[in-house]
């Protein structure tokens, strides 16, 4: 057992097959002399997850769980979070942070099923998703404890997680040459990448990592236009498809991913005080916020919309930092699905060479563009321009007092 802590009968392991959760399984019967049950959700992050159901076998594992919760995690989170245009320091989409809520839900869920008293994960003592998976553990099944290797063990670096795999003959993939590989994350919304070369700010990319999208450059010559519509704020159809919500993202990502779209490359402020490098691939993402604010400008109040895109940055930390399950998310989720009752109608975009371009918006039934109103054109009295002189005095009554006061 590891020393200092209180002993283990059965743990549930939050378990991809690869690297570090390979390892952590076979650390785990070591340390703790307990029964590991591994559990693995499909969130579309294209896996062999059979091969990881049998490498966990392989390792004396009985009770070898995977969960298909690619439909699940596309409607109950990712919408969900695309309704308040998420986007964390203004670039990120948040595709690993939305997804940990979810996986945690159903480790709590799997534990609860089979009678374990801990759960096991292998976010690293520096990362944001020790804070996520645990605040999401500790909202939902407090009785269980986390147990957190990377806190704990000696194996610190890549290089000493791959000699351990060597000593006991635990398959992993390597890099070029037998390094370890970047740190990668994938699901339906996007892959992350970390580590490696990356970690110098200065290096750029090497152009055989990514896996999602073609470089732009060498996306088609053509454009190519495409329809989505929006009910209630959630896309339904493309090009006049209706399609579920893990659909939708898989033919965005298609799409998207052909015509070089959603690459981003950022430095981030992570929960844990540090910045990190970190390249990431949202394709389908890129192109539905991109329509959704197209749909939202043609469709929403002004000061309602104002009022929620100052409330974004506040939602997206909270999902950032893990406060998925938090009564503040919650609160601010119900207020967002609360605007978004008269997002309805279709948004028209370009894609070509890594942007994309809304080229038309419409609403048979919600939208507030008046064109009598809005036209440079004869109004035929629809709005009387001389009110302008009033609303400018008034707004303008603040600013020559202060000029007048200062002798102006």
């Amino acid at each position: 057992m590891a020393t200092g802590k209180p002993p283990v009968t059965k743990a549930v392991l939050a378990y991809s097959g690869g690297l570090d959760t390979s390892i952590i399984l076979k650390w785990l019967q070591d340390a703790y002399a307990c029964e590991v049950v591994t559990f693995t959700a499909d969130i579309g992050q294209g896996d062999d997850l059979e091969a990881a159901r049998r490498k966990a076998a392989g390792l004396g594992v009985g009770d070898c769980r995977v969960a298909d919760l690619r439909e699940e995690f596309a409607r109950d989170y990712v919408f969900p979070m695309f309704r308040a245009n998420a986007l964390y320091e203004g670039e990120y989409l948040l595709g690993t942070a939305i997804a940990r809520p979810l996986i945690a839900k159903h480790l709590a869920a799997a534990a609860e099923e089979c009678g374990a008293d801990a759960v096991a994960h292998g976010a690293t003592g520096k990362g944001n998703d020790q804070v996520r998976f645990e605040l999401a553990i500790h909202a939902l099944s407090p009785r269980l404890r986390v147990v957190a290797p990377w806190r704990e063990w000696d194996l610190t670096s890549r290089e000493r997680l791959l000699a351990y795999a060597d000593a006991h003959g635990i398959p992993v993939e390597r890099g070029a040459g037998g390094g370890a590989p970047y740190s990668t994350d994938a699901n339906l919304l996007h892959i992350s990448y970390e580590g490696g070369a990356l970690e110098d700010p200065w290096t750029p990319p090497p152009p055989d990592m990514w896996r999602r999208t073609v470089h732009p450059q060498q996306a088609p010559a053509e454009a190519e236009t495409v329809e989505v519509d929006f009910a209630a704020g959630d896309p339904v159809t493309v090009n006049g498809e209706a399609l579920s919500p893990a659909a939708m993202l898989e033919r965005l990502n298609q799409l998207g991913g052909r015509h070089g779209i959603g690459r981003i490359d950022i430095v981030e402020n992570r929960y844990a005080g540090m910045k990190s490098r970190g390249c990431y691939e949202t394709p389908g993402g890129t192109i539905l916020h991109k329509a959704r604010r197209a749909m939202e400008s043609l469709t929403m109040d002004r000061e309602a919309a104002h009022l929620k895109d100052e409330l974004m940055p506040r939602y997206a930390s909270l999902v950032y930092n893990g406060y998925w399950f938090s009564p503040e998310r919650e609160l601010l989720q119900s207020l967002v699905d609360e605007s978004q009752k008269n997002v309805n109608g279709t948004v028209r975009l370009v894609l070509y060479k890594g942007s994309v371009t809304v080229s038309g918006r419409k609403s048979e039934s919600d939208s507030l563009f008046d064109e009598s109103i809005a036209t440079f054109e004869d109004d035929a009295g629809a709005f009387d321009q001389g009110d302008a002189e009033g609303f400018i005095k008034l707004n303008a009554l603040r600013l020559r007092i202060a000029a007048l006061r200062r002798g102006g």
